[in-house]
């Protein structure tokens, strides 16, 4: 038992002695035997009870532990006897084969040695067989005898050599089957190296199988990204005919109609408007109707009209949206841009034309009246004077619909059916790359209150500080 243990039970016992053995001090001058109290409560323990349950609790605890030890020990010698079979199975058909081997050459060493001493008597007996006939003293019953005795041991020496005939055939079976088994153990041993080896190449393969496929792979997905981008480069830089361009435009087109109010003399207002067919520009983010100043009521002179209210519409097919503001390009300020947000442009339902990537692509464009229906190609060349422009070639000119005569505020596309720009004057086109605003005029209540005199004078000033080339 625990030590520990046996220190508690031993404390428990001496304080239930000291419990049960005081004196009632409260009755000093009575003798007699001191009497004992005893607790009156009908649940309370006595000592005995307590000390057998902690006895039984240790003897528990004492059990629990012996059954853990050996549960340990069985499992523990349980894997020491299978390790020790593992070990042995290999070697036991061996074993047992090279035992029987040398007890049957124990055997043959005892038959052989049976067998000579056999044969030793044979021919003792044979020579006393010999000396007693040329005796002739030696009676009847005794030649007799020594005859049975001489047969008698020629028949013991037969068997004799049939058995040692027999172990030396059984010896050479257990040599030619412990032969085998060797010979299978060295093919079992090859055999197994073979396999580890042809294993680790086969890993080896596979891992660089693997490689290779990772590579293909990625090779494959390089030339798939290769393949889309010279399939969208193709795409993107296959010229289309005038006419494709001019058809496609004209059921995308938007009806642009803007209204001015001002005030005249003796107080009555008075009114203009323009109506231009424009188109939808989108940078990927924001979407802008793209067309020229002269497509507005707005003329840039100093000093500038004074509007007091503008409103206008975009229209396209039975769809019609109100213009918020107007703004004029950074670029040109000539360039007018109205927004429309991304719900507007797809209740329109028209195409929204993207900037050109790379607008010295083709040296032919195709132009597109916005106020008349004709549109016609023609080459333009590259100012350097004016890097953001480019300058019509009207030698060049083709016109393929309608009186062909380019002026300002027609649109120029590319031959891949981009826009390139608007152009600024009847020579120049001005290249849009952005929608950066100069100037910003609102529509609606938002515009009521706004100089616009001012702005449109300020942008006059603009475009008269331009080379003349240009204006």
């Amino acid at each position: 038992m625990n030590r520990s243990i046996l220190i508690v039970i031993c404390d428990f016992l001496l304080v239930s002695l000291l419990a049960f053995s005081t004196v009632d001090i409260n009755k000093p001058g009575q003798t007699g035997v001191p009497q004992m109290k005893l607790s009156s409560k009908p649940d309370a323990v006595t000592g005995k009870q307590d000390l057998g349950d902690v006895m039984r609790l240790a003897l528990d605890e004492e059990r629990k532990n012996r059954d853990q030890l050996v549960g340990e020990l069985t499992r523990a010698r349980s894997l020491v006897s299978q390790q020790d079979q593992q070990i042995q199975n290999v070697r036991s058909q061996l074993e047992t084969k090279e035992q029987l081997a040398a007890q049957l050459a124990a055997e043959r060493t005892n038959l052989q040695t049976q067998f000579a001493a056999a044969q030793t008597n044979l021919a003792s007996l044979n020579e006393q067989l010999r000396a007693t006939s040329a005796e002739t003293a030696l009676t009847k019953e005794q030649s007799a005898a020594m005859s049975a005795e001489a047969r008698k041991q020629a028949e013991k020496a037969a068997t004799l050599e049939q058995q040692l005939a027999q172990l030396q055939k059984n010896n050479q079976s257990l040599q030619s089957d412990q032969e085998a088994l060797r010979n299978q153990l060295l093919l079992s041993q090859a055999s197994n190296h073979t396999a580890v080896a042809q294993m680790s190449q086969l890993q080896e393969e596979v891992e660089v199988q693997r490689k290779e496929n990772a590579r293909l792979a990625d090779g494959v997905k390089v030339l798939a990204s290769q393949s889309s981008e010279l399939a969208h480069e193709i795409r993107d830089n296959r010229a289309l005919t005038p006419n494709m361009i001019f058809e496609e435009m004209t059921s995308n087109r938007v009806a642009a109609y803007i209204t001015g109010v001002k005030s005249g003399l003796f107080g009555i207002e008075s009114s203009k408007d323009r109506l231009a067919k424009v188109i939808l520009v989108t940078d990927g983010t924001n979407t802008f109707a793209i067309g020229h100043v002269q497509d507005t009521p707005l003329t840039f002179w100093n000093p500038g009209t004074p509007w007091e209210k503008l409103s206008g519409t975009l229209s396209h097919g039975s769809a019609s949206i109100p213009i918020q503001s107007l703004s004029f390009s950074l670029l040109d300020p000539r360039v007018v841009l109205i927004p429309v947000t991304a719900e507007k442009a797809r209740s329109l339902g028209c195409k929204a034309y993207h900037f050109s990537k790379d607008p010295y692509v083709f040296q032919d464009a195709v132009v597109v009246g916005t106020r008349d229906d004709y549109y016609g190609e023609c080459k333009f060349q590259i100012d350097t004077s004016a890097p953001h422009y480019l300058k019509m070639d009207h030698n060049s000119l083709k016109g393929l619909f309608g009186k062909f005569n380019p002026s300002s505020g027609d649109l120029v596309l590319s031959k891949t059916g981009e826009l390139l720009g608007v152009m600024a004057n009847d020579n120049y086109c001005a290249i849009i790359r952005n929608f950066d605003p100069e100037a910003v005029i609102r529509f609606g209540r938002e515009g009521l209150g706004q100089t616009t005199a001012l702005t449109l004078a300020t942008l006059h000033g603009l475009v008269t500080d331009m080379p003349f080339k240009l204006q």
